[in-house]
């Protein structure tokens, strides 16, 4: 809801930027917009719809992977999972196949990229130190390229590491340019920012890539910015506004490229030169703090996250033939309970056991697939992120992880949390009145279990 002045009527008009740029917005805000803020939510959905009526049928909405976790580093199971869900949720909300899906944090490697071929999907974004080699397709020699060297204003065929001839085209966005937006103060001006994407000289396609809080949150009326110059300001320099899909249809790849696949294969990603380190290691990324801080805290945080996972994925496999004929298919088709909660779910479980379920077993499979989606959402990126343990978004994968931990005591699993909470005193915090994360955990995390009361009203709901 950005208001410009029409300089050509001089009459104030509201402009829907989403109808004009390529976005993404994660299931679990988009879950929020939709039950707070349906005004939102709305025109977000239909600034998809209006851009595919002008643009070919691409629409502007980007699917994203469903928990924001880092791919990279999850195993395939959770890979394959947080792809399909992030899929099935874009499905439901704006009623087409998604044609891409945005990377937590452009983070990827090969695997990644090879599991997105998997599921049919046709672009990826990646900033442009994530590009590692080129050549003109049906070429042999190979050019190595860096940020500097790879040219952004074109797509590039990636190829299947299988050797099917499968492949999903990526778009390399432009770093300086998106550096001035997001850091530099280029949304000052709308001509400024429009002279700056012509300053690039004849190019097929100036792509760049920001985050949504950019205009507006972090830079006071760089929404309304953004608002006129794609309005106003880039028609009369010249400029035709596309999306991705459509530029592919114009402008298939004629080069191929393969990606920077980071330390020890682990990946790359925007927003950490260390490859993806912050999510898992004191790699030198932070957000501020004192001098004498450190984050060291994060590799005990993902291995306590880890063991909890690795931990549960015997038990739900060992529902095979019982509870299920395949639990990681029911895990990866739950989605649609999520999605749809009036869905009958004894449906659902029909046909995933094969025959109807008993009234235990009803309630023992619903149990294990809501602790498994606690699994998944324990991994969210922002956990990692910023300066130390005891922050407010570390806190909230500790609850889904807390969540994870009350739902094996109810399906009578195995106890872990003694373990759970041995490697999370590793975790030590930079403010001495926190302590380890296993006193965050204790403190933060436990009172906010339910009562007997409250589990006895919820089994019985069940």
């Amino acid at each position: 809801f950005a208001s410009i002045v029409d300089p050509a009527t001089g009459q104030e008009r509201i402009v829907n930027n989403c109808s004009n740029i390529s976005f993404n917005f994660g299931p679990t805000l988009l879950s929020w917009l939709e039950r707070n803020h349906r005004e939102t939510y709305s025109a977000i959905i239909e600034a998809d719809h209006l851009s595919a009526g002008r643009r070919g049928g691409h629409g502007n909405a980007i699917a994203q992977a469903y928990g924001h976790a880092i791919l990279p580093l999850c195993n395939e199971r959770d890979r394959r999972t947080q792809i399909r869900w992030g899929i099935a949720d874009f499905h439901a909300r704006f009623g087409r196949a998604p044609a891409a899906l945005w990377l937590p944090e452009t983070a990827c490697n090969d695997q990644v990229i090879d599991s997105l071929i998997d599921e049919g999907l046709r672009f990826v974004i990646l900033a442009p130190h994530q590009a590692a080699r080129r050549r003109a397709i049906g070429e042999t020699g190979w050019q190595d390229v860096d940020e500097q060297k790879i040219d952004t204003g074109i797509a590039y065929r990636y190829s299947h590491r299988d050797g099917s001839g499968r492949s999903i085209a990526i778009f390399f966005y432009d770093g300086p340019i998106s550096r001035a937006i997001a850091f530099e103060k280029l949304l000052k001006s709308s001509r400024e920012f429009v002279d700056r994407l012509a300053a690039r000289g004849a190019r097929e396609l100036v792509n760049v890539a920001t985050d949504g809080e950019t205009y507006g949150h972090h830079f006071k009326f760089g929404d309304i910015c953004l608002a006129h110059a794609l309005e106003i300001e880039a028609p009369t320099a010249g400029f035709r506004t596309t999306n991705y899909a459509e530029y592919l249809d114009e402008h298939p790849p004629v080069f191929e490229v393969e990606i920077n696949n980071g330390p020890q294969g682990e990946g790359t990603s925007w927003s950490c030169p260390h490859g993806v380190g912050r999510w898992i290691r004191n790699c030198g990324c932070h957000t501020g703090g004192e001098p004498e801080w450190n984050q060291s805290w994060r590799a005990p945080l993902r291995q306590a996250l880890d063991f909890l996972r690795d931990e549960n994925a015997a038990h739900f496999e060992a529902t095979r033939g019982k509870l299920f004929l395949d639990p990681w298919q029911a895990r990866d088709d739950s989605i649609a309970l999520v999605l749809n909660p009036d869905q009958l779910r004894e449906q659902f479980l029909r046909e995933h056991a094969g025959r109807l379920l008993a009234m235990d077993e009803l309630w023992r499979a619903l149990t294990h697939l809501e602790l498994q989606r606690m699994l998944l959402l324990m991994y969210t990126s922002c956990g990692w992120f910023f300066n130390d343990i005891s922050g407010i978004e570390t806190i909230q994968i500790l609850k889904y992880a807390g969540r994870a931990l009350d739902l094996m005591a109810e399906l009578g699993l195995p106890p872990v949390r003694e373990r759970f909470l041995e490697i999370l005193e590793q975790a030590q915090s930079n403010r001495p009145e926190m302590g380890t994360g296993a006193d965050i955990y204790r403190r933060f995390v436990e009172p906010l279990r339910p009562s007997p009361v409250q589990e006895e009203a919820w089994t019985s709901g069940v």
